[in-house]
């Protein structure tokens, strides 16, 4: 059947102004993503709460015109609360995967650049934290911090650096040895001048690449710790907390409860994967002018 579709397709003439080249590949993957990134976040300012508050006479609905996701037990649209969650586990992936790209950027010019008692050591504290689960590392700083939002933030924050930080330090150390960066060495340059001047630049796409995907992996950690107990508190509208809670209903044939949060939250994992991919090759080099 595949064999039978290529070679259907490649009988068509496809005029090559109509073709698109990765470049534009790339641009309109991003623009798509980045649409229904914006749409949720919108969405969820313009839907009421109203939808969420408790409706008795509501309960137990099956997914319809009015309720696209159903309602739950209590009455609650469910498309709503999805919309909602989706929008604070966006809202927290922003910023832990904010801090996390600041903390490996720093981390990664340090060892770099102040010689190899520090690399040692930021290697050391690399390897230590690669080496532990992220889940049982996440779940223990956010109780230590005392949970909810910024238990989450914080622990995810502190065990996705690693990876990048890694990254970070091997385009420095080959930036070391750049010609224009030995001749400002020898003119007398500090160490952190050479490093904001020449080698931060640099930098930039592998921080925004970076960010973007490490943004999955933060929703994803935060919707499993908050599924677990360990996360945001039962009262908001988090899709951890959706999905735990609607687990105990599936056995009665409530399956809409668990199944639209989590295909939207795949989607928006996804969205977020695609964002990454195409702006890693929208910036390499090797790829930009393809």
């Amino acid at each position: 059947m595949s064999e039978l579709a290529s070679n259907i397709t490649s009988k068509i003439n496809i005029p090559s102004f109509l073709k698109p080249n990765r470049r534009q590949h790339t641009l309109i993957m991003i623009s798509l993503s980045s649409l229904v990134l914006i749409g949720i976040i919108l969405a969820s300012v313009i839907l009421s709460n109203e939808r969420i508050a408790t409706h008795f006479d509501l309960k137990n609905l099956g997914p319809s015109l009015s309720h696209p996701f159903g309602t739950d037990w209590l009455g609650r649209d469910m498309f709503t609360r999805t919309v909602k969650g989706l929008s604070l586990s966006i809202y927290i992936g922003i910023i832990a995967s904010a801090v996390s790209v600041a903390v490996a950027l720093v981390l990664g010019l340090c060892a770099a650049t102040m010689g190899k008692a520090v690399d040692s050591a930021i290697t050391w504290m690399v390897d230590l934290f690669q080496g532990m689960p992220h889940l049982v590392a996440l779940i223990l700083i956010a109780f230590t911090v005392g949970g909810g939002a910024k238990g989450v933030i914080i622990g995810v924050a502190l065990t996705h650096w690693t990876s990048l930080t890694r990254v970070i330090r091997a385009e420095i150390l080959q930036l070391r040895t750049a010609q224009y960066v030995q001749i400002s060495r020898h003119m007398g340059k500090s160490r952190w001048w050479i490093a904001v001047h020449h080698m931060l630049p640099h930098l930039v796409p592998q921080f925004l690449v970076g960010f973007v995907l490490l943004f999955p992996h933060a929703i994803l950690h935060e919707a499993s710790i908050t599924f677990l107990g360990f996360g945001l508190s039962p009262h908001k509208p988090a899709i951890g907390v959706i999905l735990s809670e609607s687990m105990k209903y599936l056995s009665t044939g409530m399956w809409w409860l668990a199944f639209f949060p989590g295909i939207s939250l795949l989607i928006i994992v996804r969205s977020f994967d695609i964002i990454g991919e195409n702006l890693r090759l929208l910036i390499d080099p090797h790829n930009a002018n393809e």
